[in-house]
């Protein structure tokens, strides 16, 4: 007989309020270890709820550490909201190393292989893109030129997907004398979709046209950390060649995109054609140069070809967005399960967003491998939060008015869900934003918090695949490395099935457990990394790129 689900949840023993898994009506009467909970109010699914009365400035405690303290005094039965409760996390310091951990089974893994782009280094591709890059935002126009030029007649244009074809359907109405009534009421999707035209270079996934906002006018910092970025694009195991377009007089400057290429991998030896616009001359000329230089190298791209590849060359960044109430307790756990298979089986994973680590700090540091990469972590994280507060926005202004609605209240409670992305394996390397972060194990990236600048950062840290949680759907891509989307709950994946990949609700549905989601993940990774399964970010041409400017970004 299967056991009925309680419809509350308590994640650590610790922990002194419930998780409420379903919307729970006010008078409801529970009874939990031996406490009497009567719920003064209605609470919704993924909201929390006090197990016994509490005092104002008591701490809340959830996952086992401190994620609030209470802003009045309550009875049992409070739901959690802004008006009651307070962010505060615990401090850190450097402390004793915490690096013994259980591994997981992965006997069942241990000769998998994918078939990935093998590339001269030793790293292996998922995927095998040619780039097209502005140093500056002023060749981004040239950029789109080149876009419009050599995508569509390549085969690399997804079909109606800037919906042309649903325009042409109003504007043929219209000129038939459609009321505006009437345009509301036609039904667009009937429209026929373009036929998708064969590809040119079989072996040639795609052409990626990046823009971006930098370059010049800004920071030194911040040109330097472009070119170490858009660096790590180039060298990506993703990518086979890059044609890159420079005005000339920017900050941003080849020679140090170069210089960043070549302290990645001092034998870079992939095609790279760089122009400058102030040398060429006229734009007609830097033009035809530029389709030239890609064509020649697209052809170049095209001879790589998939071969098997063991699963220790896998990189994968590990992201979240537009989370919710259920996050850390379904696909955030789930990928941390996921984070230990791929560490025992030699692979490297990505934990990044720093300001969503606010109150797991000294845990983390703990599991670093040494005291120098604890130090490195805590005096990041330190120095992170320390210029965010001086600009008036402390990492407790991290969590968005989406977040809070659905029982984030504080970023410490977000931030302690978050982290279980990260598993239990020893951190093997702290890196600072934009430079490599592929070594294998764990790796903490620091980057923002921002869905789309840390995902951005995680493939120029050599990310070949990112698995992103998200509770409330968000399309998030990336132009090189494919990104797969886990819905927390059932609810937003049905709601939402063109932008998500896989449901993780079956963990709160009580349908799975957390091993068994992650072995569901693993296999599904496989058949990404493969070739052989598009996620829906890639069908969609999600192909979203923000550098980081290093100020304040939460």
């Amino acid at each position: 007989m299967e056991k009925e689900m309680l419809p509350y949840l308590q994640i650590h023993p610790k922990d002194n309020v419930l998780v409420a898994l379903r919307n729970l009506p006010q008078g409801l009467q529970l009874r939990f270890e031996g406490h009497e909970i009567t719920l003064l109010e209605a609470v919704e699914a993924k909201h929390k709820f006090t197990i016994g009365p509490l005092a104002k400035d008591a701490e809340v405690l959830m996952y086992g550490v401190l994620v609030g303290k209470m802003n009045e005094d309550v009875p049992a039965g409070t739901r959690l909201s802004v008006h009651n409760l307070r962010h505060a996390a615990d401090d850190f310091k450097l402390g004793t190393r915490k690096i013994d951990w259980q591994k997981p089974d992965v006997s069942l893994y241990e000769r998998r292989k994918f078939m990935g782009f093998e590339r001269s280094n030793g790293s292996v591709g998922t995927a095998n893109h040619w780039l097209v890059i502005p140093l500056v935002f002023c060749e981004n126009r040239n950029v789109l030129t080149l876009k419009k030029a050599l995508e569509e007649k390549l085969g690399y244009q997804l079909p109606s997907k800037d919906y042309s074809l649903e325009v042409d359907t109003l504007i043929e109405r219209y000129k038939n004398g459609a009321s505006i009534d009437e345009l509301f009421g036609i039904d667009l999707s009937a429209s026929k979709a373009a036929k998708e035209k064969e590809r040119l270079f079989p072996n040639v996934d795609g052409i990626k046209f990046l823009n971006h906002d930098m370059g010049c006018g800004g920071t030194r910092m911040d040109s330097d950390a472009l070119c170490g970025l858009l660096a790590g694009y180039i060298m990506h195991p993703n990518v086979a060649g890059a044609t890159v377009l420079s005005l000339g007089c920017q900050h941003a400057q080849a020679s140090i995109l170069k210089e960043q290429i070549l302290k990645r991998d001092p034998n870079f030896d992939k095609p790279l054609y760089v122009f400058e616009q102030q040398l060429e001359g006229t734009e007609q000329e830097l033009m035809e140069k530029a389709i030239k230089a890609t064509f020649a190298g697209l052809t170049l791209a095209n001879q790589h070809t998939r071969q098997p590849a063991g699963l220790d060359k896998l990189c994968v960044g590990l992201e979240c967005g537009g989370s919710d109430g259920f996050s850390g307790i379904s696909a955030n756990p789930a990928l941390g399960y996921l984070s230990d298979m791929l560490v025992t089986l030699g692979a490297s994973v990505i934990l990044a967003e720093f300001p969503e680590l606010c109150g797991v700090e000294q845990e983390l540091s703990d599991r670093c491998v040494d005291e120098e990469t604890a130090t490195r972590f805590i005096e990041l994280m330190r120095t992170y939060n320390a210029k965010a507060e001086a600009d008036g926005s402390g990492f407790y202004m991290n969590p968005s008015p989406g977040n809070i609605r659905d029982g984030l209240i504080t970023d410490a409670i977000k931030s302690a869900g978050a982290a279980k992305k990260g598993g239990t394996s020893p951190v093997t390397a702290v890196v600072d934003y934009p430079e490599l972060a592929n070594k294998p194990g764990l790796n903490l990236l620091c980057t923002p918090g921002n869905d789309v600048e840390s995902t951005t950062a995680e493939v120029g840290a050599g990310a070949n695949v990112v698995l992103f949680t998200t509770g409330l759907g968000t399309p998030t891509g990336n132009p090189i490395a494919p990104v797969v989307k886990l819905a927390t709950n059932t609810a937003v994946f049905e709601k939402m099935p063109d932008i998500l990949d896989i449901n993780f609700g079956t963990i709160i549905d009580g349908k799975e457990t957390i091993e068994e989601a992650a072995h569901r993940i693993l296999e599904y990774l496989i058949t990404v990394a493969s070739g052989e399964l598009i996620p829906k970010a890639v069908q969609l041409g999600q192909d979203d790129f923000i550098p980081w400017r290093r100020g304040v970004s939460l």
